[in-house]
């Protein structure tokens, strides 16, 4: 049986905001299935998620990291985006035998921008500037290694990540669709982009 995936995604943190980027296409097998897939997500108010890979098994994975968050939100106050993390390993890590399908990017903003990777069994990086998960992410790499700095700035970073996701789509098979979805999360939160707001950067 064919499931829904493919994807480039990309994180980036910046002097003061933590940018993430994904493009739109989802496939199955050889086909494509949407050109409009939304692969970043907003799961509390001052953090992000990108997904990769099976697209059933990651919104299972959104709708229990919303619910959670909004629980210790209420119980306790808002997360950590450590805590975040924590928590999203942890749920991972439940189903190691039969792992979901998927990379995450989890971004978020404390007192300070941050980015955590994770693989499908829960591990996470959090030593890098930038990462990118899923099928275009080798192609979207060779873009961000040789033109990230560490002062970037948050436009810059947002050009960056377009620049990236669109050399990850003249060669990967896996990602397109009709547009390139980016978020940005600062001292102010999360916010989505609007393709108005993003026209300035193609």
């Amino acid at each position: 049986m064919d499931v829904k995936k493919g994807t480039t995604t990309i994180g980036i943190i910046t002097k003061d905001s933590v940018v993430i980027g994904a493009e739109q296409k989802s496939t199955m097998g050889y086909m494509i299935d949407s050109k409009v897939a939304q692969k970043i997500f907003k799961v509390d108010n001052h953090i992000g998620l990108t997904i990769a890979g099976s697209v059933g098994d990651a919104l299972a994975i959104v709708r229990v990291l919303k619910a959670q968050l909004r629980l210790h939100d209420i119980e306790r106050g808002p997360i950590t985006l450590k805590g975040a993390a924590t928590l999203l390993s942890n749920i991972l890590q439940g189903s190691k035998y039969y792992p979901y399908m998927n990379q995450f990017i989890l971004a978020g903003f404390d007192k300070q921008p941050g980015l955590y990777s994770f693989d499908p069994l829960g591990g996470f990086d959090v030593k890098d500037k930038f990462y990118s998960t899923g099928s275009g992410s080798p192609f979207a790499y060779g873009v961000l290694e040789s033109e990230f700095n560490e002062s970037i700035s948050t436009e810059e970073a947002i050009s960056l990540i377009i620049k990236a996701i669109k050399t990850a789509i003249e060669r990967d098979i896996g990602s397109g669709g009709k547009e390139i979805q980016i978020a940005v999360i600062d001292k102010n939160g999360y916010k989505d982009l609007t393709s108005q707001e993003l026209k300035k950067y193609m």
